[in-house]
């Protein structure tokens, strides 16, 4: 079974705060009758991320390894974030948490590590569901000798580990998958994933980035080598962080100057990162800690303990939201790639993918702004997944991607809009 599912809890809308919630993000309370659709983009942040990010600026804006003051705050604000985050994924240890730019830099490190230790195990499987940058960075190994094989989507819209079990051999150096497909939302069962890859001998690299808001991360419970993941996403600025085994990263061969020490994080932590948005990173993570709390108040309770229980919740509430999006786009007769039975909603988070027949996605889009809606179209950055759902490049579909600060009534209202404007084209 696969470990993702959740049960359904009916009245999971009615009991989750989400009021409160969106009384602590401050784009949503000046937005005005702005609905905010374009989570998978990039997510708002909380007032408690902006406070952290302000605070390092105006408090200790300099460069960390110094023996004054502000300085050494800077270290303390890298080093209370990298146990932040290693909680927010179940790390065994802090120092497997990298901070960087994104997590698209990350892949192409680990790519470029990975590309000098093929030899004879030089066969890696990527997926055709996956975000690109999660598919050109092993592709650019070819001239390394690494060669590849496609673990491809299923028409029921999501990759099965049936069909990954025969591609995997004594060849396989590493197996390369999303979590959740950023385009389409589909969950995959990471942990079978890895109990295939593993009993070859290979690795496992995860892209997080889009499953990281939607429900609870855990490294350990899934047995992946290596994991990136994104801020923005997240709650938090524009920043990237990688987790890898400590021992798996201490391998890796990565560019770092002599001084720098040969082992993690610092050996992958090339150059200067923002600090102010690791603060920020730092802070998003407790923010969802505060969720979790607030939801399910318990003595003597760990960090890593509420950040499960704020998860849970936010995952069972986000269900209410995609069955209710399921049902207004099958009510105004979209096409919806990725999983689209709601028997199977558990299998997916709430972005969706679609388009009207007969119109544009970009015609939708554009109606939809002037109603003061926010949502995209094009090809997500997925060209792969574009051509196997027979969409051209130039125009794509259309994604609506909600998280736990979105509404039932929010829905409610894209419906309406939606019907409106197919109305008005018909």
């Amino acid at each position: 079974m696969n470990q993702h599912l959740t049960p359904k809890v009916e009245g999971a809308a009615e009991k989750f705060p989400v009021e409160t919630i969106r009384a602590m993000f401050p784009a949503l309370q000046q937005a005005g009758d702005f609905i905010f659709l374009d989570n998978a983009a990039g997510a708002q942040i909380p007032q408690s991320v902006l406070d952290a990010v302000t605070n390092h600026l105006v408090s200790h804006n300099v460069q960390r390894g110094g023996r004054y003051g502000r300085s050494i705050a800077v270290d303390k604000t890298v080093a209370d974030a990298r146990e932040s985050v290693a909680l927010l994924v179940n790390a065994y240890d802090p120092a497997e948490i990298c901070f960087g730019m994104n997590a698209t830099s990350f892949i192409r490190l680990v790519s470029l590590g990975v590309g000098q230790m093929l030899s004879e195990r030089n066969e890696i499987i990527i997926t055709d569901m996956d975000h690109d940058a999660n598919i050109a960075t092993w592709l650019a190994l070819e001239p390394l000798g690494a060669t590849f094989k496609w673990w491809r989507m299923r028409e029921d819209g999501n990759l099965h580990t049936d069909d990954l079990k025969p591609l995997v051999s004594e060849n396989t150096r590493l197996v390369a998958c999303t979590v959740t497909a950023h385009s389409i939302g589909s969950i995959v069962d990471v942990a079978s994933v890895a109990k295939i890859a593993h009993a070859v001998g290979a690795e496992v690299f995860l892209d997080c980035v889009h499953y990281g808001p939607h429900s609870l991360i855990d490294v350990q419970a899934w047995d992946c080598d290596y994991l990136v993941c994104s801020g923005y996403k997240n709650f938090s600025p524009h920043m990237g962080f990688l987790w890898g085994r400590f021992e798996t990263l201490k391998r890796l061969p990565t560019f770092k100057e002599d001084f720098i020490p040969n082992e993690p994080p610092h050996k992958v932590e090339a150059g200067t990162f923002i600090y102010e948005n690791v603060a920020g990173m730092d802070a998003a993570v407790q923010y969802l800690e505060l969720v979790g709390r607030n939801l399910a108040p318990a003595n003597n309770r760990s960090r890593r303990e509420n950040i499960v229980s704020g998860m849970a919740a936010i995952r069972v509430y986000e269900l209410d939201l995609a069955r209710a999006m399921l049902k207004e786009l099958k009510d105004c007769g979209a096409i919806i790639y990725g999983v689209s039975d709601e028997a199977r909603i558990n299998e997916r988070v709430p972005t969706f993918c679609f388009n009207i027949p007969n119109l544009s996605p970009q015609m939708v889009v554009e109606q939809m702004s002037e109603r003061q809606i926010g949502i995209r179209d094009g090809h997500m950055y997925a060209p792969r997944l574009m051509k196997r759902l027979n969409l051209s490049m130039d125009s794509g579909a259309i994604r609506a991607s909600l998280v736990h600060y979105n509404t039932l009534d929010e829905v409610r209202r894209f419906g309406e809009v939606l019907r409106e404007i197919i109305a008005a084209e018909g």
